[in-house]
Formats: C-alpha cells, sequence, structure tokens
C-alpha cells in the first residue's frame, strides 16, 4: 500500500509538472518521469505486458516525438502567418459527427454481450486476467470500437498536423527561400550580438 502512495504521488506531481513547466523541455522530463511511474504501477497490478508497452511506445516512440517537435518548433525564426477563420463553419459538421458517435457508442453498448468474471491463476497463464491473449482477444473483439476510434481520432490528428503544417513546408520559390535565408542569418548574427 506504501508502494501505491508513492508512486501515486510521483504521477500526480510529475503530471503536474509536466503542465506547469516553464520550458517545453521540461514538460517532457516531467512527462517522461510519469510515463515510468505509470508503467511502475502496471508492475504492481501483475499486468507486465502493459507495462513494457509503456515503455517502448510511450516513453520510447511518443516522446522522442515530442521532442522532434520542440526542436523543430522552436527552431524558425519567422513568425507563423494565421490563415482565415475557419472555426464558424466547422461546428456544425463537427456536431453531426459527434452526434453520429453518441449514437453508434449506445446502440453498441445497448447490444454488447454480458461481462463475465475473469479467471485468476498464475500470471501469464491463458484465460487470466492480464495475460497477453485474453489482452489481444479483448482488444480485438470486445473493445474493438474503442480500439477503432482510438485510432481514427489518431489519424485525424495526423491529418490536421499535415494540413496545418502544410502550408509552411510548401516548396518555396528561389526568391522566398533566399529571403527566409537571409532572415535566419540575421536574426543568428543578433543573437551573438546580443
Amino acid at each position: 500500500m506504501v508502494a501505491f502512495w508513492m508512486l501515486a504521488t510521483i504521477l500526480i506531481v510529475s503530471a503536474v509538472w509536466t503542465v506547469v513547466a516553464a520550458k517545453p523541455v521540461y514538460s517532457v522530463v516531467a512527462l517522461l518521469l510519469n510515463f515510468a511511474a505509470l508503467a511502475v504501477v502496471y508492475l504492481t497490478l501483475s499486468a507486465e505486458f502493459l507495462a513494457v508497452i509503456q515503455i517502448i511506445v510511450y516513453s520510447g516512440a511518443i516522446l522522442v516525438l515530442f521532442v522532434f517537435v520542440i526542436a523543430l518548433l522552436s527552431s524558425g525564426v519567422a513568425p507563423f502567418a494565421t490563415g482565415p477563420n475557419r472555426l464558424p463553419k466547422i461546428w456544425m459538421p463537427a456536431a453531426a459527427v459527434v452526434l453520429a458517435a453518441l449514437g453508434f457508442l449506445i446502440s453498441a453498448i445497448a447490444h454488447a454481450p454480458p461481462a463475465t468474471a475473469p479467471a485468476s491463476g498464475p500470471v501469464g497463464s491463458q484465460g487470466v486476467f492480464g495475460s497477453i491473449a485474453d489482452f489481444g482477444k479483448a482488444l480485438f473483439t470486445v473493445q474493438l470500437l474503442p480500439f477503432e476510434v482510438t485510432a481514427l481520432v489518431l489519424m485525424v490528428a495526423v491529418i490536421g498536423v499535415i494540413t496545418l503544417g502544410g502550408e509552411q513546408m510548401r516548396e518555396a520559390g528561389p526568391r522566398a527561400q533566399a529571403a527566409t535565408d537571409r532572415r535566419m542569418r540575421e536574426a543568428i548574427l543578433r543573437e551573438g550580438k546580443g
């Protein structure tokens, strides 16, 4: 019980630190601490598979992605150009999508089979709560709808990033590239003198 309270304290403190950190790199370090503590919580619950996936996927891949995004966003010296305000046009389609998703969710919950109590036994054995086989079976049968919704949300996020960043990443003509290079050199020289 003491380990749980220590891990819970670390999780809460690191989550708050992630949000209130002054620099984005400090937020990434706090998030790494949070992910590691969460992996230890999974280990204490005898969910070894989730603990390893937490370390590999989140602490490995996602955090490295965050570091690259921070590095790339802070490298530019020119301000981002603001585009037209598209928010007033999007609320009707967004509301229709949310209502349709809620309808599908309510329908899926109404037609779901009743849940059965998990069996107990040695950790990792088939048919025991937390085993890899049961985790995969539950993920792709009973929990297929949330899995697919998560995949859809991630795909929409990727498309949004490409759409938002696409205007800055378009191939610029030689004049625009030369002007950008000149502004970057001037900014570097100003920083060196200051």
